[in-house]
């Protein structure tokens, strides 16, 4: 008896141990369940649990397909695009037969595989970041979905909603609850099989996969396509749910989708979680926003909500490493750093430097072009591209463009990505990513006129730029200091600066930007207006800072290996810290200069922004792993996009089809720059 008791306690200790993030799921969910039940005046009745399962299976479907891919170690940022897509192509199409509903339902569901199947191509085969493959993916996505359906409409008929939202026995068992435990049942029946302990594999170690007969490539390009598979299923349902299609209607599911990830326990690390969980973490996340209308909260804090409880989930998961911090663990590694640095630097300084003499030509250009090959090879391209589309916009429209005019118009409409690039650019070359700067730009733009007529008058565009870098920082502490993905942090930032923002204004902005402000953005001298000036200016200061400070080589050493620039005397999180907070800045000047340009700031305004800016980056020969790049190749990629984008605009290309080229400019950029 006691030797049984023995053995079934290591093994109880090990299962606790496997399962405690699913644990803490439900966990949470029973917490927030009861505290919503004390406070609902009649309970919980039949109708609640049917309305609160129709709310949440969208979520939840979408989560379980987004669980799958970082549980195989990656991230999809085109999960909200598919359901719009999903959404809109269901919404135009169907008519009222069982033929076509049943057509058009599995013509929306492989929509979404072949998304997942196009992202898989190029994350599993062709071994791109996941992150800037799904992200220009997501771009592409949208200007399909805007092609279908431009804005919201189409209808779907009665019976197909009905038999989605009806009881699949009555008053007992909700269709949704059905449908969300079919897609359950999919998931573990797929974990039992070789592909399932695949994903789990390569998640937790690609090498030791490999090494055990893994086919990486092909379980990795599964996961994508099953994901999106289950994305056009929760569109699907949310046509279903809506009875019509709205080309804007999934990207806003993204930041709740990650965080119904995370709460349900799997992290962001891969290898570890399940769908189960991600199920309680949509759920949960359900009842919190019913607990805030129970509570009369308003509707704008929801996005502060998911941000701030993606922030805590992670935090949740990393307590480790917090507590290691705050135990000194970090400090004895700065002081064995301090002592590796020199010998590193030694082992370095030893080691055989080639002599311009022996290996260079004469020539001093020939010279200065040898050293800088590699930097020529990745930036030409921006401006010999440039070059072609300025000829062609020139040729297509003479008589009809004023030279002058054209060019002016050109150079300030680069200001908005030449700023986005140095602060976006520096995150990317110290091998991050930042998905806040839409937020960012409208928070700075909105808080300039709040703060303008609140009385501080000419010092607000300096307040807003000095809270902007504070968020910044902020972000970078949790990024470089507690460990916390880049694209979680950024994407939880950005979540809570739009909730703050709605919250701060009542979803109406005041007030407009100073007006020297506004004389920079529109004012004319001899011509040209005078940002043009400050742009020059900017250029060369930009290009010496990620040229020729202690700054600029600390942010390549460690976009390169942060670990060999940790032990190498490099505060890497210093230098993150440092990173994110300059391009909050950056961000957050954008804001001002689109204020002065238009006048009044609005909500939204910085949305557009968030492709370009990557696009910039990208285009200008940044490598997005980190360590390699210039401003001077970024201020290309900047004239490049501003010159395509006014001469689509010219033939007057919708916005639909600019999404899909820029999408496919960022994958062809990445594509192009992967050898170099």
């Amino acid at each position: 008896m006691t030797a049984t008791t023995t053995t079934a306690s290591p093994d109880l200790a090990r299962s606790l141990a496997r399962n405690q993030g699913l644990l803490v799921a439900f966990t949470t969910l029973a917490a927030v369940f009861v505290l919503l039940q004390a406070n609902l005046a009649d309970g919980f009745s039949y109708y609640d649990v049917s309305s609160t399962f129709a709310s949440t299976a969208t979520l939840a479907i979408a989560a379980i397909g987004a669980t799958i891919v970082v549980i195989s170690r990656g991230l999809d940022l085109s999960v909200g695009s598919v359901i719009s897509l999903t959404n809109c192509l269901i919404a135009v199409n169907m008519d009222d037969s069982p033929g076509s509903m049943v057509l058009w339902a599995l013509l929306g569901i492989g929509a979404g595989a072949l998304v997942g199947l196009f992202n898989g191509i190029f994350v599993a085969l062709l071994r791109l970041p996941s992150i800037i493959v799904t992200l220009a993916s997501m771009f592409i996505v949208e200007g399909i979905t805007l092609m279908i359906l431009d804005q919201p409409g189409g209808m779907v008929p009665a019976g197909f909603s009905s038999f989605f939202l009806s009881d699949a026995i009555a008053n007992v068992l909700p269709m949704p609850a059905v449908l969300v435990a079919v897609v359950l049942f999919g998931w573990f029946a797929l974990k039992a099989t070789p592909f399932g302990t695949s994903l789990y594999a390569i998640g937790s170690s690609e090498e030791a996969a490999l090494a055990r007969g893994v086919r990486v490539d092909t379980t990795r390009l599964g996961a994508y396509v099953i994901a999106g598979a289950l994305y056009g299923v929760a569109g699907m349902f949310l046509t279903a749910q809506t009875g019509s299609g709205d080309p804007t209607v999934g990207p806003p599911m993204l930041l709740p989708v990650f965080v119904a990830v995370v709460l349900g326990g799997t992290p962001f690390t891969g290898g570890r979680g399940g769908c189960l969980g991600a199920v309680f973490g949509a759920l949960t996340l359900m009842l919190i926003v019913n607990l805030l209308l129970v509570f009369n909260v308003p509707t704008f804090y929801a996005t502060v909500v998911e941000g701030c409880l993606l922030i805590l989930a992670v935090l949740a998961g990393s307590r480790q490493r917090i507590t290691e911090a705050a135990a000194g663990f970090r400090l004895r590694l700065r002081r064995r750093a301090h002592s590796a640095g020199p010998r590193l630097r030694r082992q370095y300084a030893d080691l055989p430097l080639p002599r311009a003499d022996d290996t260079l030509p004469a020539s001093a250009v020939r010279r200065w072009m040898k050293r800088n090959r590699a930097t020529l090879r990745s930036s030409l391209p921006a401006y010999v591209s440039l070059l072609v589309v300025l000829v062609a916009t020139l040729t297509l429209f003479e008589g009809r463009l004023s030279g002058a005019s054209y060019f002016n118009s050109l150079f300030v409409l680069t200001a908005f990505l030449a700023v986005l690039a140095l602060g976006q650019g520096s995150v990317v070359i110290g091998g991050g990513l930042d998905l806040s700067v839409p937020a960012m730009i409208t928070f700075a733009g909105v808080m300039l006129g709040e703060w303008t007529i609140g009385g501080l008058g000419g010092f607000a565009p300096i307040a807003v730029v000095v809270v902007a870098a504070a968020i910044g920082a902020l972000s970078g502490f949790g990024i470089g200091v507690i460990g916390m993905h880049p694209l979680i942090m950024t994407l939880a930032v950005n979540g809570i600066l739009e909730g703050v923002t709605l919250v701060a204004t009542g979803g109406t902005p005041r007030g407009a930007a100073p007006g020297w402000i506004s004389w920079l953005m529109t004012g004319k001298i001899a011509g040209l207006t005078p940002v043009i000036a400050i742009l020059l200016i900017f250029v060369l200061a930009a290009s010496l800072l990620l040229a020729r400070t202690s700054f600029a080589r600390r942010l390549y050493a460690v976009g390169s290996n942060p670990v060999m620039a940790y032990f190498s005397g490099v505060s890497v999180a210093r230098t993150q810290i440092a990173a994110y907070a300059l391009s909050a800045a950056c961000a957050a000047l954008v804001g001002i200069m689109l204020t002065g340009f238009s006048g009044q700031a609005f909500i939204d305004m910085g949305t557009p922004y968030l492709l370009p800016s990557i696009a910039v980056v990208v285009i200008g020969g940044t490598a997005m792993t980190g360590g390699r790049g210039t401003f001077l190749g970024m201020f290309g990629g900047a004239l490049l996009m501003t010159a395509l984008s006014m001469a689509l605009q010219g033939v007057l290309v919708p916005i639909a089809v600019r999404n899909v080229i820029f999408g496919a400019v960022i994958l062809g950029a990445v594509i192009g720059l992967r050898e170099t």
